[in-house]
């Protein structure tokens, strides 16, 4: 079945737009309704937008609409969600926050085209491999041997398709299993200092904008940050600055780290994809390929003589 394609990219543009419109004046309904106008096919923001006699607001709107989709569309669509409900919790303006927030998901989409480049050629590789046992069945049929009639009428074709299917079983699981291992896992890296960030430029305690921010992430099922959003804070404290700017630097510098390991597992998957070659394709190729031909080849000459 076909993965379908990331919704990374529309919450990014849906983001912006969103972002202008306010901007410009626009309120938050009116501007859902021209999004889900200008995009026909993004269901999310036409759920949004739909009128609803539900008192709920368009987070929890967000949060609802897209429960079914992939973990990293649900995560990029919820920290849309969580950053429009961190912004009205503190009274933070909602345009600044959504801009900040877009400009975030746009460096996201740029990692993750990068990655689905990196991972295009091993990928493609391994599945061209796979295809070798095969190859090498319809190469001994085209040389005239019966190859096919030992493969499926012999106690040796029977031994040689339970073996091989499960050695070509085995390597189209590692490889699923390799290929995911390298794919991100976190569509919103950096979000909880990102969403402090906004919290604090409401104007209120440090204490009240962590109680929101962590409240948003719950309810939004997203992950933290670990330890980072401390260690802003109380370097913010210590040099007795501000601590927004800081914690817009740390949210940028961790998605700067997410793209350093993902380009770093991409690369690394070309040579790990390598083991499952080595250790279940080739043999498959030689007990469903090559052993069925020697057979063929060796029963055509002794019926020879």
């Amino acid at each position: 079945m076909k993965t379908p394609p990331s919704q990374l990219p529309d919450v990014a543009s849906t983001t912006q737009r969103l972002a202008v419109l306010l901007h410009a004046g626009l309120t938050p309904t009116s501007a859902w309704r021209h999004v889900a106008r200008g995009k026909a096919k993004n269901s999310i923001a036409a759920a949004v937008a739909v009128e609803s006699s539900e008192s709920a607001g368009a987070p929890e709107r967000i949060y609802r609409a897209s429960a079914d989709l992939p973990l990293l569309d649900r995560q990029a669509w919820n920290s849309l969600a969580a950053a429009w409900f961190v912004a009205g919790q503190v009274g933070a303006p909602l345009a600044s926050a959504l801009r900040t927030h877009a400009r975030a998901l746009r460096m996201l989409v740029h990692i993750q085209r990068e990655v689905a480049t990196a991972l295009a050629a091993p990928v493609s590789t391994a599945r061209m491999v796979l295809a070798l046992p095969a190859i090498g069945l319809l190469f001994g049929a085209l040389l005239g041997f019966d190859t096919l009639g030992v493969l499926f009428t012999t106690p040796i074709g029977w031994g040689c398709i339970v073996v091989g299917g499960a050695l070509i079983l085995v390597a189209v699981r590692w490889n699923r299993r390799l290929v995911r291992s390298a794919t991100p896992t976190r569509a919103a890296p950096g979000l909880e200092c990102e969403l402090m960030a906004v919290a604090v430029s409401g104007g209120g305690s440090l204490v009240h904008a962590r109680d929101i921010v962590s409240l948003a992430l719950e309810r939004f099922e997203l992950p933290g940050d670990g330890d980072h959003l401390d260690e802003v804070l109380q370097l913010s404290h210590d040099a007795g600055v501000p601590a927004a700017e800081l914690l817009q630097a740390e949210a940028d510098e961790l998605r700067l780290h997410a793209d350093a390991d993902a380009r770093a597992a991409a690369a690394a998957l070309s040579v790990h994809l390598m083991l499952p070659l080595g250790l279940c394709v080739l043999p498959a190729f030689m007990v469903l390929g090559v052993l069925p031909l020697m057979v063929a080849v060796i029963s055509s000459t002794v019926e020879g003589f």
